[in-house]
């Protein structure tokens, strides 16, 4: 009897870990909008790369800043070398989790609110954030999307005094991924 209880435990132990999914993209968008009423300032990176477990709630999200994509060749210069400095800072790193990943049904398709906590690292620096988002299950795909302001003089980049009218002290960041099931 106990060699039939043990047996039917590793099998429970074993579909369990098995039936533990994670999903990825290397298409994720991150955008952000960091412009005033004199002008418009906005960058769109399409190759970020993300994984999230869905039995842990684990998440992660890297992108190369050099990635982002601007209207006008002068304004990415700009962002790359004087406010972001790319060259020394090449990448912007999430690494959290969704804390609230148990209400999400990955077998229902549907619209599910999520929480995110976790390290954000920007320009060098690393600074603990929360966010609000919604996960969309749709068949074996899942779309993750969210918005959250960063003030720039937390991450320090600053802002020099000639064009201080023209940007934001604070971005406004978009995300929005498609994942499929990692194999």
């Amino acid at each position: 009897m106990k060699k039939i209880t043990l047996v039917i435990i590793c099998l429970l132990l074993i579909q369990y870990s098995f039936s533990q999914k994670r999903y990825f993209t290397k298409t994720g968008t991150v955008s952000f909008r960091a412009g005033t009423a004199v002008e418009d300032i906005d960058g769109i990176n399409k190759s970020t790369t993300s994984v999230f477990d869905a039995g842990t709630g684990q998440i992660e999200f890297a992108l190369l800043v050099k990635g982002f994509e601007f209207n006008s060749a002068l304004m990415m210069e700009h962002f790359n070398e004087n406010y972001m400095e790319s060259d020394k800072y090449p990448k912007s790193i999430f690494k959290g989790s969704i804390s609230n990943i148990d209400k999400v049904n990955f077998q229902k398709d549907g619209t599910y609110p999520v929480t995110v906590k976790g390290t954000l690292e920007i320009h060098g620096v690393k600074k603990e954030i929360e966010t609000t988002g919604s996960f969309k299950v749709n068949g074996k795909t899942v779309s993750a999307t969210a918005e959250f302001p960063v003030t720039l003089e937390d991450y320090k980049i600053s802002i020099p005094g000639l064009v201080k009218e023209k940007i934001s002290k604070t971005a406004k960041i978009k995300v929005n991924c498609s994942y499929a099931i990692l194999k």
